[in-house]
């Protein structure tokens, strides 16, 4: 359990650098960052933009949404404070004086007990993200240390503080005043050494809806990952107002909703379309309003049932929302109730297949049985298969990819429900001209079904850019007919 270093000293110590641009500088802990803060002084004195979320975040600063503001005052050099991890996120920087920083990683994993330390002055701030443990050293007196915040100190908080000793011979830090002559409080002086240190876990990665199709496919990849609970509607059911409050939010990092009332038709009804609003409107609704409170990372999974289908041409993901059916109309509302959540992720996907009861899967069903059957050849989209929708939901979770709506379905040419049967019934040794085509409006003749978007192309621009390509809808057709 070594450590690594950069112990800072080069960079000018006590003095404030004035007029040097805003600059962003990784450190050897992922997540540290430190800032070079422009200052501008005159006679008068000097001025800066301590805490510019603009500039920052597009520096690639988390948009952290702090929510309070501590000063800590230290009227002698070689006060000495810490090593405390907290469970949020802080942003650190000096009003008047200098420090000499030193932090440590506790977090779980690869990183634990690496170092890194610097100087810190006016024209210098650090981002410490949550579970690095956080120590400084006064340089001066009257030294005026500040830090935002993005969670409110309670007792049951510091209950989840991980704790450091800040003379560990692990850690080896090389205090520029000797910890025999600074000053410490009793507390800091009595805490364990770093083989004694208790890593703290990762935020919790709550995924909902784990027993759909979705659902399944995201425990079938992640369930051997720490951090992540799933939550079948049994545990957490969207359409009940008390479940978001009984959710343990301070320990949440990212909630993904899988979980929907998806049953199209029956939301025409007057009993379903209540359920439909009560799950995807009021119940998203809830859940992001906790979320932005908490800033917690919502990755939402919405559907293609929020246009007409009438554009010609793929949707965007600037497109207006024009839904046809109460079905669409509560999955709109949801995604506008998501949209206000400052760390959100919505994906807009089209004819979900997955473990479970869907189209492919009726189609073969009907093909073993020697069923010739009639479908529609007027609705025309991509299949979206678990496994590409799984594998983006991780690659925005864990990627640098920005906040925003994004249309994830699989890739290759589009094509209609017929042609989807067609390739399922060759694949099953059937004649593809078992297969007849009708339109939309013959299928449903004399039915109370709900209305379809006959246009489900949706633009996989955005998507891949931010470094994602999902499969060939037609080649992972075959594959999934092919497993087992």
């Amino acid at each position: 359990m070594g450590t690594a270093r950069d112990t800072g000293q080069e960079r000018a110590a006590a003095a404030v650098q004035f007029s040097k641009p805003l600059a962003a500088q990784p450190t050897t802990i992922p997540g540290l960052t430190l800032f070079d803060l422009p200052v501008h002084g005159d006679n008068r004195g000097w001025f800066k933009e301590n805490w510019q979320r603009q500039k920052m975040t597009e520096l690639g600063l988390p948009d952290f949404g702090p929510v309070q503001n501590n000063i800590s005052f230290n009227a002698s050099r070689g006060t000495t404070r810490g090593i405390h991890a907290e469970p949020w996120d802080k942003y650190i920087s000096v009003a008047t004086g200098s420090v000499f920083g030193a932090w440590v990683d506790l977090r779980q994993g690869s990183t634990f007990g690496r170092v890194f330390t610097a100087v810190i002055n006016p024209s210098t701030a650090i981002f410490v993200p949550r579970g690095v443990g956080n120590a400084f050293q006064s340089l001066e007196d009257n030294t005026t240390y500040t830090y935002l915040v993005n969670d409110h100190w309670s007792a049951e908080a510091q209950a989840q503080y991980t704790f450091l000793n800040l003379a560990d011979s692990t850690a080896a830090i090389d205090w520029p005043i000797p910890l025999d002559q600074a000053e410490l409080s009793d507390k800091d002086r009595a805490h364990p050494p770093l083989a004694e240190v208790v890593p703290m876990a990762p935020a919790t990665t709550l995924v909902l809806g784990a027993t759909g199709q979705l659902g399944r496919e995201l425990v079938r990849q992640l369930a051997d990952r720490p951090g992540v609970e799933f939550l079948g509607r049994d545990r957490f059911d969207l359409a009940d107002p008390a479940a978001v409050g009984r959710i343990e939010w301070r320990r949440v990092g990212t909630v993904v909703n899988a979980a929907a009332f998806t049953a199209v038709d029956e939301a025409e009804t007057e009993d379903g379309g209540r359920a439909a609003w009560a799950a995807n409107a009021e119940g998203v609704a809830r859940l992001a309003q906790a979320c932005a409170q908490h800033q917690v990372t919502l990755i939402h999974v919405s559907t293609d049932y929020v246009f007409d289908g009438t554009k010609d041409g793929a949707y965007t993901e600037s497109d207006p929302l024009r839904p046809v059916n109460a079905y669409g109309t509560s999955k709109a509302a949801g995604d506008l109730a998501v949209g206000v959540v400052p760390r959100h992720y919505l994906l807009r996907t089209s004819w979900v297949i997955g473990d479970g009861k869907n189209f492919v899967r009726t189609m073969q069903q009907l093909a073993e049985r020697g069923i010739a059957p009639s479908v529609v050849s007027d609705q025309i989209g991509r299949l979206t298969f678990t496994q590409d929708l799984a594998e983006a939901i991780i690659h925005l979770r864990n990627g640098n990819a920005p906040y925003g709506t994004y249309n994830l379905t699989n890739s290759g040419e589009p094509g209609s429900w017929a042609e989807v049967a067609r390739c399922v019934y060759t694949h099953t040794d059937r004649p593809a001209r078992d297969v007849t085509e009708v339109s939309t409006e013959e299928y449903f003749a004399g039915k109370s079904v709900a209305r379809r978007p006959l246009n489900s192309v949706l633009n996989l621009t955005k998507i891949e850019a931010s470094g994602f390509t999902p499969r060939d809808q037609w080649e992972a057709l075959e594959e999934y007919l092919a497993a087992p």
